[in-house]
């Protein structure tokens, strides 16, 4: 039982935190050590059963999942996966928690009909055991790097400063915060377009891209078939379907194809970075950065081999290093830096 992946289940229904135990049970490495339906139990019972893991709702009486987190991140970290109501209402707080230290999302089984229980299952299992050995990074909101400050306060004039390079970025658990963390440190006037495969689920990837367009220095957006890629615009992967990258003569576009999932995964960050290593050649810097698996670890090396730059988040600062590792042991990656640093190594290369 001492080597099981201990669990605790915070819902306010009883009838999900049934689903959810049952799902979790399933798996002999799992072991569901108790439930809670408020935050306040939740935090109660967080000191007493000392879980590995936690699974949190979000809206719930006497105290809400996100000021459960706060208090359990602040005074006994534990990596805690929220169960998210994907909606537009429910974006809000889902991305605060990852603000606030959450490792991670996924859908609640009763909240979505294009993934089954199983899919959900399937899911919150593989995120489970990724993230059990997780220690909980508190990083502070906002960031500076001496490249992003601007002198006199005065940005750069993006068309002096434009630059043939693009910049090619994928994560996956732990990526939601972490890319909020580098795009509020890029300049103002940043002279290359960054297109983004953040695996997460459809619906959620749209307010995602505001978010990051509201606390950034970059115009985001959720890519859109037929984009033209501009300097200074971020582009994120809608989560039903691929991105790649068409050159043509006047201006680059975006294509957004649906096609079978690649790598596990459908937007697949493999998928951009072979279409960026193409079409961009030694003009291309990919960034791989947290998360489980193995997407875009080839993609990343195929970035090398036609001659751009790669860079790695380390393991230190990832929430799981899975992804990063992998590319790191294929001899992929060029620089392997902390999370803070990826934004000042991103500049220099350009």
């Amino acid at each position: 039982m001492s080597d099981k992946i201990k669990v605790l289940v915070v819902d306010d229904s009883a009838l999900v935190r049934k689903i959810i135990t049952d799902i979790l049970e399933s798996d002999p490495q799992i072991e569901v050590v108790g439930t809670a339906n408020n935050g306040k139990t939740a935090i109660f019972k967080t000191k007493v059963l000392d879980p590995d893991v936690i699974t949190m709702d979000i809206e719930m009486p006497i105290m809400n999942g996100l000021d459960a987190l706060k208090h359990i991140v602040q005074t006994n970290p534990k990596p805690v996966i929220m169960m998210s109501v994907l909606t537009r209402d429910g974006a809000e707080p889902t991305f605060k928690a990852l603000e606030y230290g959450a490792v991670d999302f996924i859908p609640k089984p009763s909240s979505i009909l294009s993934l089954s229980v199983e899919e959900i299952g399937s899911l919150l299992i593989g995120k489970v055991k990724s993230v059990y050995k997780t220690k909980i990074h508190l990083f502070k909101k906002e960031v500076t790097t001496p490249e992003a400050e601007q002198p006199s306060g005065k940005s750069p004039d993006l068309n002096r400063t434009v630059t043939s390079r693009l910049v090619a970025i994928g994560t996956s658990t732990g990526g939601p915060s972490a890319l909020l963390h580098v795009f509020k440190s890029l300049p103002e006037g940043f002279p290359a377009p960054v297109l983004v495969v953040q695996h997460m689920p459809e619906g959620f990837t749209k307010a995602f891209a505001e978010r990051l367009n509201s606390n950034c220095a970059l115009s985001v957006k959720e890519a859109e078939d037929g984009d033209e890629i501009y300097p200074g615009h971020g582009y994120i992967a809608p989560g039903h379907s691929h991105i790649v990258v068409e050159r043509k003569h006047t201006r680059d576009v975006i294509r957004v194809v649906k096609g079978e999932k690649v790598s596990g995964h459908r937007p697949s960050i493999d998928v951009l970075f072979d279409s960026v290593a193409e079409a961009y050649n030694r003009e291309s810097i990919g960034v791989i950065m947290t998360g489980m698996g193995r997407d875009g670890a080839s993609g990343i090396l195929h970035i090398r081999k036609k001659g751009g730059v790669t860079i790695a988040q380390n393991e230190e600062t990832s929430v799981v290093y899975g992804m990063n590792r992998v590319a790191v042991e294929m001899g992929a990656i060029d620089a392997i830096v902390p999370l803070n640093d990826i934004p000042k190594k991103i500049i220099e290369y350009l």
